[in-house]
């Protein structure tokens, strides 16, 4: 999936509108591509129960069944089979010539089919496998198939440029997507991310649903998507297993059901110590404010951060983050705190409420509270700090910093004169270093 273009603001904002996680403000930032993301909890289906359904998958079928027939014969140049014998395997196994392909890919891939000077024989794969093999069998199947969207999988040049954000959205609603939604989204997503011309975005929109509707029953023969009985596209339950893996693969934060309920009950002092720690993503953020009225969960949040260091008050803004107009109450309470009044104006400002203005020094105290934060914290919730951005923006920070008074402005100069890969940010940083030293030790004098 990593090899495919999509747009996670479009995504994520999908998440949001269709999926149990409290909205983000619209105001955020357009993430980079590579950004993790937070997927709603999934119930997934027992192994057991998967590994019996992966032999009846279509895919799973034909490749067994091809391998069979195969037998021990010679193969093309480039490992597949001759044209007669493609045609033979056809016709005898009635498989759909576009996706023979496909299935011996697979049978190869997973193991049914050994390819070796030039001949095709029985593969390494036991007959009989364990429960735990027979999910790494099906994880290999459908990353055969996945991989596959570069090289044209379903037909559709758009759909398999889009086939990541496709499953992704599909995986995140699990009553399941309308077909005219995927195809709105896909048709948005394309033109977001190619900028193509109005003709071609008539012609796209006009060819699509019907490749959409082809590329749907390519994944329903893969096993991965199914239609419900209100005509929805869902996810399979092993599907639902292997995209969240995939997902997994690619850092993004896709928890199960029971992952989320460990942290719903915890007091707001444990799950931010977990959220610092690392052992807390940000999905476990949501099904913990669902247990808890807004107002009081953000004045437990407050007070912790009022009295932490920086990594502390960055956990808890994470959290607030989630929060929408009905903390304002507790928020606008804050504004008397020392440590929290800057991003308590910052929360009041970004939902449009009303809020003393912040001030240049203001906003470079919160970028060093931010950097400072990222010194005591580990995992995922870290890339969600409001961290600024590298270039000469960072270079003129870097030289405001030491006349804001933040505790940890050495120690973030530091962080950058010793890490980051512009010479020009390490110059910048370690003259300012030396500059908020000196000014620390004539405060003391």
């Amino acid at each position: 999936m990593a090899n495919n273009v999509f747009d996670l603001a479009e995504l994520r904002k999908l998440i949001d509108e269709q999926a149990a996680v409290p909205p983000r403000p619209p105001q955020e930032k357009t993430p980079a591509q590579h950004e993790a993301l937070t997927f709603p909890p999934v119930t997934l289906a027992g192994d057991a129960e998967l590994a019996r359904v992966v032999p009846t998958v279509p895919l799973v079928a034909d490749a067994i069944r091809l391998a069979t027939w195969t037998g021990e014969r010679p193969v093309s140049p480039d490992g597949l089979l001759p044209e007669a014998d493609r045609a033979a395997a056809v016709a005898a196994l009635g498989l759909a010539p576009s996706r023979l392909r496909l299935v011996w890919i697979v049978a190869v891939n997973t193991g049914l089919l050994r390819i070796a000077r030039g001949r095709a024989s029985r593969g390494p794969l036991p007959a009989r496998l364990t429960v735990e093999a027979t999910l790494e069998f099906w994880d290999g199947v459908v990353m055969d198939v996945l991989d596959r969207a570069d090289e044209g999988l379903t037909g559709s040049t758009v759909v398999d440029g889009h086939l990541a954000e496709m499953l992704a959205t599909i995986y995140s609603v699990r009553s399941g997507v309308a077909i005219a939604n995927l195809a709105r989204g896909i048709l948005q997503s394309h033109e977001v991310a190619c900028a193509p011309g109005d003709a071609e975005m008539r012609r796209l929109a006009a060819a699509l649903p019907a490749e959409l509707l082809e590329a749907l029953s390519l994944l329903s023969y893969c096993g991965l998507v199914e239609q419900t009985s209100a005509g929805r596209t869902a996810l399979t339950p092993l599907g639902v297993w292997a995209i969240r893996r995939d997902l997994l693969r690619e850092g993004h934060d896709a928890p199960t059901a029971a992952e989320v309920e460990v942290f719903a009950d915890l007091s707001a002092a444990e799950l931010v110590e977990a959220l610092v720690k690392g052992s807390a993503t940000q999905s476990a953020v949501a099904g913990w404010l669902e247990r808890r009225p807004p107002e009081e969960a953000a004045r437990e949040l407050i007070a912790i951060a009022a009295e932490g260091d920086a990594g502390r008050r960055g956990a808890v803004g994470a959290v607030l983050e989630e929060l929408g107009p009905e903390a304002e109450a507790p928020m606008r309470e804050a504004l008397a705190l020392p440590l929290m009044r800057r991003y308590a104006a910052s929360w009041l400002h970004i939902r449009d409420l009303q809020a003393p203005p912040l001030s240049p020094e203001d906003h470079t105290w919160i970028a060093v509270d931010s950097l400072a934060a990222l010194m005591h914290m580990s995992g995922p919730v870290a890339g969600r700090l409001d961290t600024p951005e590298p270039g000469e923006d960072l270079v003129k920070l870097i030289t405001a910093m030491p006349a804001v008074g933040h505790p940890d402005t050495v120690a973030v100069l530091d962080m950058l004169a010793g890490a980051h890969d512009d010479q020009a940010v390490v110059k910048a940083a370690r003259k300012a270093a030396m500059k908020a030293r000196s000014l620390a030790h004539t405060k003391m004098d």
